[in-house]
Formats: C-alpha cells, structure tokens, sequence
C-alpha cells in the first residue's frame, strides 16, 4: 500500500487537547496556543480543550494525563517547555509517558527549522511526538514561529493518518 493509500484512509476530523505550558503566558497573550486551535480549526479538527499551566512537571504530566485518560481525545497538542533551561521538563514529562516514540517527528522538525526558520540554534530545539494508548502527543516549542513551522509542514498533514493508523486493529 502507497503513502497515498493510507492517507485516503487518514481519518478527516479529529479530536483534541492542546496545552501551553508557560510561566507567563495568559489566554490574552497566548499567540501560539491561539495559533494551534485557529490551525486546527481550519483544518477541521475539534479542539474540545484548551488550556495554559505552569512549566512544572507536575501540572504538564496532570494535564497531559486528563487528556490520555478522556475517551474523546485523539491528540495531544503542546507548545512551550521543551528547550534547555533547568524549568524546561515537557519533552521529559511526554517522554516517559509514551508507549510508542514517533523520532521522525523531532528529526524532521529540527531539520526544518535549521532549513526554513533558525538555522543552527535548531539544535537546541526539542520537540517530540508519541503515542500514549490511542492518543498521539506532539510537543513543540513556544514561539510562533515553531508552532506555524510544526503546524503547517508536519502535524497538520499527518494528524489524520496518525489517528487512523492507532485505530488499526492488532
């Protein structure tokens, strides 16, 4: 079966989560986790949560945990707490909670944003991607720029696919 075969089977809407972690950030000032659900949105997936916690390991593996542990949700969407100051534990956090790693994710993202965005300091990007039971993780930097780059070249044209292909039977 080609890639173009599964994606015909990539299911069309999907449901889900989207978590900015941030010491800072507000539903006012949140331009990426307001950028996540406007790209989700527009592509026709239902976010049926959206919410802003602290950058404590804590709170990112709670609210996390809500999501896996909610039928409803497919997806997992964060944004923020993944470089590499001490305060910086989501890619720790989503890690140790995947029963499956998606390594291509990281790698492809991090040569993208050496490629299109930041050039070097893309090694110092962390982004991830996972599968918890049926529910993909993706986590991806803060900043605008990674979340459209991630969004628009990565999790948008695979989300589907992702989510028809853990619906697969054993």
């Amino acid at each position: 079966m080609t890639i173009h075969n599964h994606r015909r089977q990539a299911v069309q809407s999907v449901k889900c989560k989207i978590i900015t972690i941030s010491d800072t950030r507000t539903k006012e000032n949140d331009k990426s986790g307001r950028m996540m659900k406007e790209y989700l949105e527009g592509a026709v997936h239902e976010v049926l949560n959206y919410t802003i916690i602290k950058d404590e390991q804590s709170a990112i593996e709670e609210a996390v945990k809500e999501g896996i542990n909610n039928p409803e949700i497919e997806a997992i969407l964060t944004n923020g707490g993944t470089g590499i100051a001490p305060r910086d534990v989501t890619i720790e956090v989503v890690e140790s909670l995947y029963d499956k790693h998606i390594p291509g994710f990281g790698e492809l993202f991090r040569m993208l944003s050496y490629t299109e965005d930041i050039g070097s300091a893309s090694l110092l990007s962390r982004a991830s991607a996972g599968i918890v039971g049926k529910t993909a993780v993706f986590s991806t930097p803060g900043s605008s720029g990674a979340v459209k780059l991630a969004m628009t070249q990565l999790i948008l044209p695979e989300l589907g696919h992702v989510t028809a292909e853990m619906k697969k039977k054993e």
